[in-house]
């Protein structure tokens, strides 16, 4: 496998952690479908107990902060990432009510049937989303809801060089009506399913890169490993813009029975 194949979980987690906290986003995503997939979600009041799980530095996490009352719990694994995160709740007048704590997503210190929301932009990949949808579903009271961005399939058939890659970095990609089934099957009504725009990808993604690589590559100039990850999210982009047609995010969101 050479180093543009190779999968983002095979580089140094502190790299990839210092890159990431140099951007806003942590993933595909923007404010306005952060806000369009919150409007599928009711009775919300400021007593509601939210949890953003695999938040990064929350740039979706203060989109909810704007437009929810209640007291968000927002967990990441990377102590950079959670730091940045106060901060920025901090800096937006959201540290009464928004808290950034770090943790794993698969040992959630969550008592069961805690929260009405369970948020993930672009995270559950981490720990599965079949076993990440199952697992969390215990946390939510009922009625609560979960809302998930996932990479699916558009298609049952796709070119051989991204079929392999994605199997290759995520071997759980599957199709829409599989995940929504998935879904189905650990408890949830699917109240809603929609694939993100292109633009959260180019506009909100990748674009924001362009400097941010820039000035990785020059902090750690003749560091291979750290070469060797900029080829492979370059790589990445190319292949997103050569084969979106087939493949993307998708937003998943569910009520617990």
């Amino acid at each position: 496998m050479n180093n543009e194949n190779k999968s983002i979980h095979e580089f140094d987690f502190n790299l990839i952690c210092e890159y990431f906290s140099n951007v806003e986003r942590q993933g595909p995503g923007s404010p306005e479908i952060t806000i369009k997939a919150l409007s599928f979600i009711d009775n919300l009041t400021s007593e509601s107990r939210i949890a953003d799980i695999g938040c990064g530095t929350g740039g979706q996490t203060m989109v909810l902060a704007q437009h929810t009352s209640g007291e968000i719990t927002a967990i990441d694994i990377f102590p950079k990432f959670i730091e940045q995160f106060n901060i920025n709740a901090t800096q937006l007048g959201f540290n009464n009510r928004v808290k950034g704590i770090v943790g794993s997503m698969d040992t959630l210190h969550f008592k069961d049937e805690e929260l009405d929301l369970i948020w993930s932009e672009g995270a559950i990949y981490n720990v599965g989303f079949e076993q990440g949808i199952n697992q969390w579903h215990k946390l939510l009271k009922k009625g609560g809801y979960l809302a998930v961005t996932e990479a699916s399939w558009f298609t049952d058939e796709r070119p051989t060089e991204i079929n392999d890659f994605w199997n290759d970095a995520y071997p759980e990609i599957d199709t829409i009506p599989n995940k929504v089934a998935q879904m189905q099957k650990a408890g949830y009504i699917p109240v809603a399913t929609f694939i993100l725009p292109e633009n959260c990808w180019t506009e909100h993604f990748y674009m924001p890169q362009a400097s941010a690589q820039e000035i990785f590559l020059k902090k750690h100039a003749g560091n291979k490993t750290a070469e060797d990850f900029i080829t492979n999210q370059r790589h990445e982009m190319k292949l997103y813009n050569k084969y979106k047609a087939y493949y993307g995010y998708v937003f998943y969101i569910g009520k617990k029975i």
